[in-house]
């Protein structure tokens, strides 16, 4: 036996009773502890990470009859709206970034362009305001370098980069607070309200008579909902809006000075606003401020087959049978912007008539009957369908070999073609005189 159990056997021995429960006590002690101060670290913990000691009010939109709390919830929104715009930069500081810029320059010129290297940047930085530190990162710097031969960016491109970041900022800012919900969205209604207020700030739009401007303002916000909202789920998001060039051509209104050939290409513009509505008048013939299929069908060159008319119609929103003017928008959106993903998700729906997700065989002959019809009429050879059909699929080259879905309609490159093929006579014939086309079209570029 060692000593270790020696010693073991005679503390034993001669251990009182007391001792025993005095080691149990610290050992409970601390397991107590150790146990209490486990569960307060994780609670700890916990909190920190999934915010469960917020107010319940940070969590929910209060209810319509919450009166105190929408008011305290849209007096907050409002301040801090409002504290974000005293951080912007306004014209002043902008002008006086400018010249500070200018005394920091790292020569030689680029030609005309000033430019700065990192080290004058950070200088720059330092003599700037608080305001412009935030612009003056690294990150920045990088984002504009042009692969100069001396590591510089041009002052001019970081200027108009800061510029660019305040008018989003206050873009941003003004459309929220027509956000009703301040969960970053408008709503229809909301939106209509932003172009309404906005329209005495566009000179362009001085000519429009003031009964016009509802009109004006269906035709603007129609183009914001059917390229963002393709879903319609009657909102869209305010990031969505300033990240498509929509809003920077309605607000390209501000200049006096746009030339008549960029506002006929600008759908924004008053003379693009009063030829669509004037369009819609012209095929309104018995006046009632609706549009029937007969009417719809003299749309454009009178082309469309009346399959497509009157699946049109089945498939869009109309009262009694009839098509209002914000659905007469959405159509010639889709039938002027055929090669964009929302046209054809569009002609899609129209086109997929068992409902199913995909176009079949079936679908795409119940469509160019009405082609062959049409050509029969005009005394045109009609075409075959089985070579139409493989030509589609084809173009289309679906993963399904026997089904075309919506993806591989828009992944293809040649969506508008194959609605063109499926619902214009004309546009069926432009593509089966394609090559007799671009030979004519080469031997007038020769002449």
């Amino acid at each position: 036996m060692d000593l270790k159990e020696k010693l073991k056997q005679y503390n034993e021995k001669f251990k009182k009773p007391d001792d025993a429960g005095a080691t149990s006590s610290v050992e409970d002690e601390e397991t107590l502890f150790t146990k209490y101060y486990t569960e307060w670290k994780n609670k700890s913990t916990t909190n920190s990470s999934n915010y469960t000691t917020i107010p319940k009010f940070y969590f929910k939109l209060p209810a319509e009859d919450e009166v105190i709390q929408q008011k305290l919830r849209e007096e907050s929104r409002a301040a801090f709206l409002q504290r974000r715009s005293k951080d912007l930069l306004d014209n002043q500081e902008l002008k006086h970034l400018w010249a500070q810029l200018e005394n920091f320059y790292t020569p030689p010129k680029l030609g005309d362009d000033q430019m700065i290297n990192f080290d004058d940047f950070l200088k720059a930085k330092e003599e700037a305001t608080e305001k412009c530190k935030p612009y003056f990162t690294a990150k920045v710097f990088a984002k504009l370098q042009q692969n100069d031969i001396y590591g510089r960016i041009s002052i001019m491109q970081f200027f108009n980069y800061v510029m660019r970041k305040v008018w989003l900022h206050q873009t941003r800012i003004g459309l929220s607070l027509y956000d009703v919900s301040g969960q970053g969205y408008l709503r229809e209604t909301d939106l209509e309200n932003y172009i309404l207020e906005l329209i005495p700030t566009l000179p362009q739009l001085d000519g429009l008579e003031q009964s016009f401007h509802s009109f004006y303002v269906c035709t603007a916000v129609r183009k914001f909902f059917f390229f963002l909202d393709p879903l319609h789920t009657g909102r869209v998001r305010i990031r969505d809006i300033l990240a498509c060039s929509f809003l920077d051509d309605l607000l390209e209104l501000r200049d006096e000075d746009l030339p008549k050939d960029v506002q006929e290409c600008n759908w924004f513009s008053a003379p693009c606003a009063l030829r669509v509505y004037g369009q819609y008048l012209n095929l309104d013939k018995d006046h009632n401020g609706m549009l029937n299929r007969d009417e719809l069908a003299r749309y454009g060159t009178g082309t469309l087959t009346n399959v497509f008319i009157e699946r049109v119609f089945q498939e869009c929103l109309t009262y009694d049978g009839e098509m209002d003017y914000k659905t007469y928008l959405d159509f010639v959106l889709a039938m002027e912007n055929k090669k964009e993903p929302q046209a054809i998700h569009y002609f899609f729906r129209i086109l997929d008539i068992q409902n199913v997700g995909y176009l079949n065989v079936f679908c795409l002959n119940y469509f160019f009957r009405a082609i062959q019809d049409e050509m029969k009429v005009h005394e045109q050879e009609p075409v075959c369908f089985e070579d139409v059909k493989d030509e589609v699929f084809d173009m289309v080259k679906p993963v399904d070999p026997f089904k075309i879905t919506l993806q591989d309609l828009i992944l293809c490159g040649q969506g508008e073609t194959v609605v063109n093929i499926l619902i214009d006579v004309n546009g069926f014939w432009t593509y089966e005189n394609r090559e007799v086309l671009v030979s004519e079209t080469a031997r007038e570029a020769d002449v």
